[in-house]
């Protein structure tokens, strides 16, 4: 008895201090910075150096129209950029997972990871250096006679949309890849056999399978786009009017922490929001999503 109690005690301290990092990080660096944040969108400047407990920070995120507006437009965008960036990954998971074999399987998925070997900064630059009204493409159509001037082709809402796809498509396509490998090319066989077409097998066997890599690449790239800062502020430029432009401004331009405070905390309940009736629209869970996605 003695040596099993001893035993247990060992496996628990060895458990305990290997996700020791893992809680440390979650505590440092998740936990405690949005508790004090939570501190800080609660205290209401009332005079230079004097606060009080209050809502007030909250309540000029309703009062000012921009405010409202910025995180609709937001939210809107990112809505589409995950309609959007599940178009483009849902064929390009299903061919690597499903058709393609062997090598060209890893040349396919390599390809997928080779723009993310790059910081996201250096990603948004090679855009930049691509569309600007000096840059590749301008100056290529200049010279084709196809434009008879160049063109600035950034700072609008489609080169937004196209960064925010291209920066998140790989946290789409790989849970798509997790969920299609799992799916038995029998049951794609079976459906043909009973009379079923393309359209119908995507229906009714290949897309319900992939729903909760579907959830999943969803969640992620839609929280990716709401919470991104450097793809709408250097591909849109001032008319980006992101949310997180005005979570910037208020902490580093204004100095204004607790209002700072308070929009991140919008922006936070807004995504939790958004992911919690996606979860109840698509009847998954958080923990069967996460499990297979």
């Amino acid at each position: 008895m003695k040596a099993a109690s001893v035993g247990g005690s060992t496996a628990r301290l060895g458990l305990l201090l290997v996700f020791a990092p893992f809680f440390l990080w979650i505590a440092l660096l998740v936990i405690i910075p949005h508790i004090d944040l939570l501190i800080l969108s609660l205290r209401e400047k009332v005079a230079p150096r004097v606060y009080q407990a209050g809502f007030g920070n909250y309540m000029q995120f309703f009062g000012e129209r921009v405010y409202v507006m910025a995180l609709l437009r937001t939210f809107l965008m990112s809505v589409t950029a995950t309609a959007i960036t599940l178009a483009v990954a849902f064929p390009i998971a299903y061919y690597i997972a499903k058709i393609a074999r062997g090598k060209t399987r890893n040349i396919l998925f390599l390809a997928c990871l080779l723009p993310f070997w790059v910081s996201e900064l250096v990603r948004v630059f090679g855009w930049m250096i691509l569309l600007r009204e000096t840059g590749v493409l301008s100056s290529l159509l200049v010279s084709m006679g196809v434009l008879t001037q160049p063109v600035e082709f950034l700072y609008n809402d489609v080169i937004v949309m196209v960064g925010l796809v291209y920066t998140s498509i790989l946290f789409m396509v790989v849970p798509l890849i997790s969920s299609l490998d799992s799916l038995d090319d029998s049951m794609i066989e079976a459906g043909y056999d009973l009379g079923g077409n393309s359209l119908t097998i995507l229906r009714e066997i290949v897309v319900p399978h992939a729903m909760p890599g579907i959830v999943a690449g969803c969640i992620v790239v839609f929280m990716l786009s709401l919470g991104n800062y450097l793809t709408p502020a250097l591909l849109g430029g001032k008319s980006g009017q992101w949310f997180t432009s005005q979570i910037y401004t208020q902490f580093i331009t204004r100095f204004n922490w607790e209002v700072g405070s308070a929009f991140g905390f919008v922006l936070l309940l807004t995504s939790s929001l958004v992911v919690w009736l996606g979860l109840r629209l698509t009847g998954q869970t958080l923990s069967s999503t996460l499990g297979r996605g």
